[in-house]
Order: structure tokens, then C-alpha cells, then sequence
């Protein structure tokens, strides 16, 4: 049972509670360098994980340097969340970036991946509270109707590091030597000076006030979600190397499913100490947007992924040069969140802008999953940008809508748990959307060399001296020699782990090869297409309720007057309830005195009546 008694004191001092505007920008300075550490490491591994693999001699374990951050940070968000709730926003923010500064050191210096795998995960607990309490802290000091604005800032700080990532990463990773460190370990080194920066900026100005709350803190929820997720997201991870069948893969998917059980029985136990209190779910505005976001998440992130694979293998660019290619997608999410933003601070109106931005995110990827290996990048990159501006369309109105309805006291886990189902539906998406890539390759490259082989041009490589006699172009001629011999080869075995030997062979042969990737990342764009499309149906269900004109402070601190107030008319109910029971009592007691008084009046004799002590009362003469 939770207990909150807030004096005038933790009321706060007088005023309003609304910050001014230079102090909100001199926050939010802080908050976006801490969003932009969390958002940035997340894909700055992306371009550098094989050469830090390969430098500590750990290939075959590098899926787990990903895994094990992404596992503590998933599990991490919501406890930071929930204990913000109690505790306050400062000091885990503070301890957030503390824990990530100090992980990224440690992964600067790893000698192992076995080691780099356990520092990840040491960054990942930091990084779990980086962005989700960014969003609360906004949501604290910021009035909904004026929330949008501010917000588009963060949205486009994480579109643009996602995409700068890559850049950062490949270049990092390409350089030998730089400032006495191996050019690798800068992609972790390079979140210390940015962390210092934050850090010192959230410690001068972070100040927020906060009435603490006696409550107890769900860690049997906190276990359970831990043992129901550890074992789902290393399958999400590993299940296309393991099989998704295999007797490690379902052993994985009993463990998920019973802590997830454990989980759901934990926070009915606890009600609204809840680390996720269900009763959240019975708000249709929190309910339907949380379902949004896990598939906004399932839809967006899974295609993403596929967008730097189809300009890398298919066209041929560099780390560097498709994530620079990415830049009209980030420039579409930074200009439709600062518009979305402006507009809805001004008209007070939000569901348009989702239902705008998942429409546009359907003819977007939609459009991109009808590219071959011929189409012009220009092409490309026009469908990123429509698929980039209904991004920022769509995620920036949805945390805005569920901060808007949820209580102020729940302002944390409400914020936190969007970040933790949009992630969980990512990861889900990436894994599911790489296994229907991977699974459909070798029967797309099949058919494309099939259908080659019919062509002048293809039967001219074949017999060509000169690309027989080049080493790069052996190993496909020999395949396709055993092939023709009736032997089983498959021609996308060894693409599978590795596809640079294909921009070394002959284009006459490498041709069938990214013919067949390009038709297979066309069946994952199309895919996403259709996930987006079921998110598209749902945010029509997803209500419209009047945008706050309150920050979150501001609405506890109403709350806690409200509380004080409302216990100040108890207390004086109580006080005249009491008085009327003593002066009832004593009303019976002089009755009882007087023997039951004046039966003409059914009150006590006055002293008149009776007679003065003083004065002796003469009898009347008895008649007889």
C-alpha cells in the first residue's frame, strides 16, 4: 500500500511551477546529448563490429557484444522508469550516464570479446535510462500543448545519430591508429568527452521538485520480466544461426513465456506498485498506443535494417557511403518531427499526424519494395525520405498522446514502457525480418542464375579465358561446373556469411547475385509494408483527448495541493462530527441529571426555576 502525505514543503515554493524558457533549453541541452550517447552507440557497432571482431580474434562471438547490451537495456528501461516515479528523475539520469561513460571506457579497452561482450552489457544498464527518461523529463517540465515542439528536437537528435552511426563507425574502424588508440576502441572512447558534457550540464541545471512516495518496489515483477526476456531476445538474436526449431531455440521460447506468466502475476499482485501496473492497459489511449508502438517498432526497424544491406550489397557502396546515403531518411524524420511539433503546439489537435505519418511510411517502403538491382538510387532515396517523414509524423504524437492521459504520478513507467515496447518490437522485427532475407536468398539467387544462364551474355563468361583464369571468379565457375554435373551445390552458401567476394567477381556473374538479394529484400520490404498497414488500421482507434495546458510538475503539484486540501476538509468534518457527538453527549447527561426535566418542554429546568442555591424554596401548603 502506497502512501503519499506531501507537506507545503515538498509542495514546492510558490509560483506555478513552470520553468522559463532559457532554463528548459539549457535542460534540454543536456537531455539530448545523454539521447544522443544512447541513440548513436546503437548503430555506430553497426559499421565497426567486424573489425573489432577480427582485431580481438572473437568473429564467431561477436553477435554478442549486441546481444548482451541489448538485453540489459531492454530490461533496465522500465526500472528506471518506475523508480524515477518514486524516487525522482535526477539521479537516475545522473546514474545513467555515469554507468554509460564508464562502460564505453571499459569496452575502449577490452583485450577479448568475451570481455567486450560484458562491458556492452554494463553500457547497455546506462543506456536504458538515457532515452525513455529524456522523454519524461520533457514530460515534467513542459505543458503537453507546448511538449510537441521540444520533443521534435529529441526525435530528430535520435534520427540523426542513427544515421551518422555508420558514418562515424566506418570511419572510426578504417583508421589504424588515431590519438595513441586503435581507431576501433574511439567508437566507444568517443562517448566520454560527449558524456562529460552531459553529465556536467544535467548536474548544473537538472533540478526538478519531487514529492517522494512510500512505496514498496516490485522486484518479483523486475525478476520475472528479467527471466522472461533474457532467453526471448538472445533467440531474436541467435535463432537464425541456431534454427528457429531447434531444441536450444524452444527451450529459449518455454523460459520467455514462463517469466513472462511469472511477470503478469507479479504486477497483479502488486496493483499500482506495479513495476508495469495493469491497470494502465484499461486506458484505451494508453492501450491502443502501446500496441503502435510495439508494431511501429516491428515494422520500421525490420525495414531499416534492410535499407543499408540493399545499398551496400546490391549497389555496391561502402559503410560510409550508404550511411551518408541515408541522410535524406534522417533529414525527412528531422523536418516532419520540428513540423509536426510546431503544428500541433499551435492547433492543440495530434491523431492526425500518426495517421498522416503511417500512411506515408506504407507508400514509402511500399514503394522501395518494388527496387531491383537496376533501380536508381535517386529513386531510392526519394522513397527513404517519404518512409523517413512519416517516421517523424508518427513516433513523436504517439509518446505525446499517452504522456497526455496518463496521471502525473505515473508520468515514468507511462514514458519508459513506450521506449520498452517500440524496442521489443525492433528487436523482434530486425530478427524476423533478417530470417524471411536469409531464408528466401538462396532460392532467389537460384532462379536468378537459372534465368541467366538463358542469356548470350552469361554463356560468354563462362567461356571467357580471361575470367576463367581470375582466382576471384573461381569458386562460382566451379560451382556452377558441379552444378551442371548434377552435383548438390548451393550457390548461396558462402554469401550467407560473407557477400564482399561479390563486387570482386566478373558483372556478368556477379550479376545473379544481386539479382537474387534484391528480390529477396524486396519480400522484406513488402513485408513491412503489410505490418505498417496493420498499424495503420489501428491508429484510427487510437483517441484524441484535449492536450494538457499543465507540465508534469505542475500537474503533481496540483494533485499534492488537491491531497492537502481534501485531508483539511476531512480533518474539519471530523472536528465538527466530533464537537456534535460531545454536545450531544453532554445534552444526555444533564438529562440524566434532572431527572428527565421539563416534561412540557422536554428540556432541563433553568436555574429560575429551580431555584437559586442561595435561596430557599417554600412549599405550597398541602390542601388537605
Amino acid at each position: 500500500m502506497s502512501t503519499v502525505e506531501p507537506s507545503a514543503a515538498e509542495i514546492g515554493p510558490p509560483g506555478d511551477g513552470r520553468l522559463e524558457h532559457r532554463e528548459i533549453r539549457l535542460i534540454l541541452i543536456g537531455l539530448m546529448s545523454g539521447m544522443f550517447l544512447s541513440a548513436l552507440d546503437q548503430t555506430i557497432m553497426a559499421s565497426a563490429i567486424r573489425t573489432v571482431a577480427d582485431d580481438l580474434d572473437g568473429l564467431s562471438l561477436q553477435a554478442w557484444a549486441t546481444t548482451a547490451y541489448l538485453i540489459t537495456s531492454t530490461i533496465a528501461t522500465p526500472l528506471y522508469g518506475k523508480l524515477s516515479d518514486i524516487y525522482g528523475r535526477r539521479q537516475f539520469f545522473i546514474f545513467a550516464i555515469g554507468i554509460f561513460i564508464l562502460g564505453s571506457a571499459l569496452c575502449g579497452a577490452a583485450t577479448s570479446m568475451t570481455q567486450l561482450a560484458m562491458f556492452r552489457g554494463l553500457q547497455g544498464v546506462g543506456a536504458g535510462g538515457l532515452f525513455s527518461l529524456a522523454l519524461t523529463i520533457i514530460g515534467d517540465i513542459v505543458p503537453p500543448r507546448e511538449r510537441a515542439r521540444y520533443q521534435g528536437y529529441f526525435l530528430a537528435v535520435f534520427g540523426t545519430s542513427s544515421v551518422l552511426g555508420p558514418v562515424i563507425g566506418g570511419f572510426l574502424a578504417g583508421s589504424e591508429n588515431l590519438l595513441g588508440f586503435t581507431g576501433w576502441r574511439w567508437v566507444f572512447l568517443v562517448n566520454i568527452p560527449i558524456g562529460a558534457v552531459s553529465l556536467f550540464l544535467v548536474a548544473r541545471w537538472l533540478h526538478l521538485p519531487h514529492c517522494r512516495s512510500d512505496h514498496r518496489i516490485d522486484w518479483p515483477g523486475a525478476l520475472a520480466l528479467g527471466i522472461g526476456l533474457v532467453p526471448l531476445l538472445i533467440v531474436a538474436e541467435q535463432g537464425r544461426e541456431w534454427g528457429w526449431t531447434s531444441g536450444t531455440s524452444l527451450f529459449c521460447y518455454g523460459a520467455g513465456v514462463l517469466g513472462l506468466t511469472l511477470f503478469i502475476l507479479a504486477e497483479r499482485k502488486y496493483g499500482d506498485e506495479a513495476l508495469l501496473p495493469l491497470r494502465l492497459f484499461v486506458n484505451k489511449t494508453y492501450a491502443i498506443g502501446t500496441v503502435l508502438n510495439f508494431t511501429l517498432g516491428l515494422g520500421m526497424f525490420g525495414a531499416m535494417a534492410a535499407y543499408p544491406l540493399y545499398l551496400q550489397i546490391v549497389k555496391g557502396f561502402s559503410p560510409t557511403e550508404a550511411g551518408l546515403l541515408l541522410l535524406p531518411m534522417t533529414a525527412g524524420i528531422m523536418s516532419a518531427s520540428v513540423v509536426t511539433g510546431q503544428a500541433i503546439s499551435r492547433t492543440g489537435r495530434y491523431k492526425m499526424f500518426p495517421v498522416i505519418g503511417l500512411a506515408l511510411m506504407v507508400v514509402g517502403i511500399g514503394l522501395t519494395s518494388r527496387a531491383d538491382a537496376d533501380t536508381s538510387i535517386l529513386l531510392i532515396n526519394l522513397y527513404g525520405t517519404i518512409f523517413g517523414f512519416g517516421m517523424g509524423c508518427s513516433m513523436q504524437p504517439l509518446v505525446l498522446a499517452i504522456q497526455n492521459t496518463v496521471p502525473p504520478q505515473d508520468m515514468g513507467v507511462a514514458t519508459s514502457s513506450v521506449t520498452f515496447f517500440r524496442q521489443m518490437g525492433g528487436t523482434l522485427g530486425t530478427a524476423v525480418f533478417l530470417s524471411v532475407l536469409f531464408g528466401s536468398l538462396p532460392g532467389h539467387i537460384r532462379d536468378a542464375f537459372g534465368k541467366a544462364a538463358g542469356t548470350e551474355s552469361f554463356r560468354s563468361a563462362l567461356s571467357d579465358p580471361a575470367v576463367l583464369a581470375d582466382p576471384a571468379n573461381r569458386p562460382v565457375v566451379q560451382a556452377l561446373q558441379a552444378q551442371q554435373q548434377g552435383k548438390p551445390v548451393t550457390l548461396a552458401d558462402g554469401v550467407m556469411n560473407d557477400s564482399s567476394f561479390i563486387h570482386d567477381l566478373d558483372s556478368r556473374l556477379a550479376r545473379p547475385f544481386l539479382v537474387g538479394f534484391a528480390d529477396s529484400i524486396s519480400g522484406v520490404f513488402l513485408l513491412g509494408a503489410v505490418i505498417l498497414m496493420v498499424g495503420f488500421v489501428i491508429v484510427w482507434f487510437l483517441p484524441e483527448e484535449p492536450l494538457r495546458n499543465e507540465s508534469g510538475i505542475q500537474a503533481r503539484r496540483s494533485a499534492q495541493a488537491a491531497q492537502v486540501a481534501e485531508a483539511g476538509r476531512v480533518a474539519a468534518a471530523d472536528r465538527v462530527a466530533e464537537e456534535g457527538r460531545i454536545a450531544e453527549a453532554d445534552r444526555a447527561a444533564q438529562a440524566r441529571a434532572g431527572g428527565g426535566g421539563d416534561s412540557r418542554h422536554g428540556t432541563n429546568p433553568s436555574m429560575e426555576e429551580v431555584g437559586s442555591p442561595d435561596r430557599a424554596v417554600t412549599p405550597e401548603p398541602d390542601p388537605v
